[in-house]
């Protein structure tokens, strides 16, 4: 069962010698029962014997190692540490007559290892600075420590010398990492020998198998990326389970516990959907003369052994049938694992990204029975494990209702009870001010809002404004609060409000919303990435047909326009997930691709070690890539997997004009400049430079 991580804390604390003085003045014994034997200690502090008398001692925990690729030191839990700010390790002869402060000696002490060999070598290789996997964090490693010691340091995977069928399945799961876009190699599964296995190999290879499991549920959940390295406006909430609740779930799974780890990974629709088009890339690249080999699960197969397995290995690779007979010795027996054998096995686990012994573990009998993927992540992959990595962002659970807002496709759809139920086009935040990708919950909506020019368009349009003409802002229908010496501008309600007639609120750290606008014509473009980083919505009363509580029709919304700003409080919370997927595969099989609009693509390439680069070169220092840039003047394409209808039709001739004249407007030349030169037009959204009615342009929100 998963043990909560306050109480990991608190017992990895007490491993490092820390019990209460209250209970040390009493005579009392706090410790748990299966661990009193690793903190027994002599009533008194006796002289250190000499060295060639001293036992092995673990560490201090507060001193336990750190994992290269760590992000944060260390830090002692002074809650989980007891009774109070002074604390000392007693045993169960401890004088009940002491009291007061312990002495810098006795503070550091550290706690004996255990009395069972293979538990003091779990100990001495918890307490060993050196890395279990490259990438496990200090605090991910902590708590493995803590919950080895909440077993008494026992063995997890490994029982007798050998791997339960828990450790058999995990390896497995493990090595077919690939199949969820993750990267087999980050996972190694340790090999144990057939004979002459000690005590410390044992308690390495158990260590290595709980921090592997420990990674991959993390990955899984989508920790293999920092987000704010991609963008500050990348923001999700991600789900990471806690390292003990894995351990605990997954060990006890027995021959089902690849299945329970495999299950980390997303289970959406759209993610299941990419992952077979994955498998189905991978499968098209591979030749049929060496795809795959099925062999049954055995020992594991060394040097000089034999295995009536061996001879579908030596075809799988080609390889004689036996090895020839000389004048010294006769012809090999065709099931012995000889070092051909042993070498076509080695290079097939380096080109898998297996450790490379060549020995025929049950990792690589899993990855013998999958066909070899291509030499290369090809582009086509790279966008399908980019996308696939970006459900990891969403939560495990979307919700039974919930809004979907995909910021390439400009689209919004509505899920009530697990169906979509409507869909709209949506305008998001332009290149150089993107809209965020996080999940929130609606909480209200509000009709007739008023809304308050933010501080940065305050600064950068409205003052200079101001001080050319202090009727600057009222003559536009604007208010202008001067209080403190501070001043703030708010647009009324009105037809002419940025924000429409009703906005849709679920507070976030980014205060962005989805709301309607004055300006509906611009929805009539392809490129609609027009906004501040606000979501406006085509139709916004349709939309909260959608929403609201069913009592707050669209009809009766309507009529409260004009009679002053209303909140309608929503009776459930609703999800709201703004996402960003370029790549995805509808119920059709085809592939649909999308521009990348904000440069994430690459980015993420990068960071996955999908495609070489800098991460701080791809994300420039104007937040866009030249990816990007490229991508943009690219219209949306589609890949059909089978015979099937394109989703997407060929634009009209009026809307090849209408995106001409927003493009002339909206370009790098004389007009551009010269009408943000201008202030504000009376008419539309506040920062809609219009000389004349009636033409689109780009908005704040």
């Amino acid at each position: 069962m998963g043990v909560s991580r306050s109480a990991s804390v608190a017992l990895s604390t007490l491993l490092a010698g820390f019990v209460g003085y209250e209970a040390q003045a009493q005579g009392l014994d706090v410790r748990p029962p299966e661990n009193r034997a690793i903190y027994a200690q002599s009533p008194q502090v006796q002289p250190a014997p000499p060295a060639s008398d001293a036992a092995p001692t673990i560490p201090v925990a507060r001193n336990a190692s750190v994992d290269a690729g760590a992000h944060e030191p260390s830090k002692p839990d002074p809650s989980a540490a007891g009774a109070g700010p002074s604390a000392t390790a007693t045993g169960p002869d401890a004088n009940p007559s002491s009291s007061g402060p312990p002495s810098a000696s006795e503070a550091a002490a550290p706690s004996p290892l255990p009395t069972d060999p293979q538990a003091a070598a779990i100990a001495t290789r918890l307490a060993d600075p050196k890395p279990l996997l490259a990438r496990l964090s200090t605090k991910d490693r902590e708590a493995i420590q803590a919950f080895y010691a909440l077993g008494a340091f026992k063995p997890v995977w490994i029982l007798d010398g050998s791997l339960t069928p828990a450790a058999k399945s995990v390896a497995v799961r493990l090595a077919a990492a690939g199949e969820d876009g993750l990267t087999a190699s980050a996972y190694p599964a340790p090999v144990l020998g057939t004979s002459g296995t000690t005590e410390a190999q044992i308690a390495d290879a158990d260590l290595k198998l709980s921090a592997a499991v420990v990674l991959y549920a993390r990955d899984a959940r989508g920790g293999r990326i920092h987000l704010a390295n991609l963008s500050r406006l990348i923001t999700p909430v991600l789900d990471l389970p806690a390292p003990d609740a894995v351990l605990a779930r997954i060990a006890s799974g027995g021959s089902s516990a690849g299945s329970l780890l495999q299950g980390y990974n997303p289970a959406q629709t759209g993610y299941l959907a990419l992952k077979a088009r994955l498998a189905m890339l991978r499968g098209q690249s591979q030749t049929a003369s060496a795809s795959s080999v099925h062999l049954s699960q055995g020992p594991v197969l060394k040097l000089g052994m034999s295995d009536p397995r061996v001879p579908a290995l030596r075809s799988r690779f080609g390889l004689e049938t036996r090895t020839a007979g000389t004048l010294d010795a006769g012809p090999g027996n065709s099931e012995s694992y000889d070092a051909g054998v042993v070498a076509a096995v080695a290079a097939f686990q380096r080109a898998r990204g297996l450790p490379s012994n060549g020995a025929l573990t049950a990792q690589t009998v899993s990855a013998l029975s999958r066909p070899d993927p291509a030499g290369r992540t090809d582009e086509a992959e790279a966008a399908l494990i980019v996308n696939m990595e970006r459900w990891r962002w969403l939560p495990s659970d979307l919700g039974r209702d919930y809004v979907m807002v995909n910021i390439p496709e400009f689209r919004l759809r509505v899920v009530r009870d697990g169906r979509q139920r409507d869909e709209a086009r949506v305008i998001v935040g332009k290149t150089e001010s993107p809209t965020p990708i996080f999940s929130g919950l609606m909480e209200y909506a509000v009709v007739n809002p008023s809304w308050n020019v933010p501080p940065s368009i305050l600064k950068n349009e409205f003052l200079p404004g101001l001080a050319r003409d202090p009727n600057y802002a009222a003559r536009r229908g604007y208010e202008v609060v001067y209080r403190n010496g501070n001043v703030s501008v708010r647009q009324p309600p009105g037809e002419r409000n940025a924000l429409g007639f009703i906005k849709f609120m679920f507070p976030n750290n980014h205060a962005v919303y989805l709301h309607d606008t004055p300006n509906r014509t611009l929805f009539s473009s392809t490129h609609r990435a027009l906004s501040h980083g606000c979501v406006r919505v085509e139709d916004p009363f349709r939309f909260a047909d959608a929403v609201l509580p069913e009592a707050w029709s669209s009809d009766r919304l309507k009529k409260l326009i004009g009679k002053g700003e209303r909140q309608i409080r929503l009776s459930e919370k609703l999800p709201v997930h703004l996402a960003y997927f370029t790549t995805s595969v509808d119920e059709a099989g085809t592939t649909r691709t999308l521009p990348d609009l904000y440069g994430y693509d690459i980015r993420m390439k990068i960071a996955l070690g999908l495609s070489p680069g800098s991460l701080l070169v791809a994300r420039g220092s104007d937040g866009k890539s030249a990816e990007a840039r490229r991508s943009l003047q690219r219209k949306p394409t589609t890949v059909t997997a089978r015979t099937g209808p394109a989703l997407t039709a060929a634009p009209k001739p009026m809307a090849d004009a209408r995106r001409a004249r927003i493009r002339e407007v909206n370009s790098d030349g004389p007009v551009s400049r010269a009408m943000a030169e201008r202030p504000p037009a009376g008419n539309g959204e506040p920062d809609l430079w219009t000389p004349r009615p009636g033409r689109p342009l780009n908005g704040w929100w």
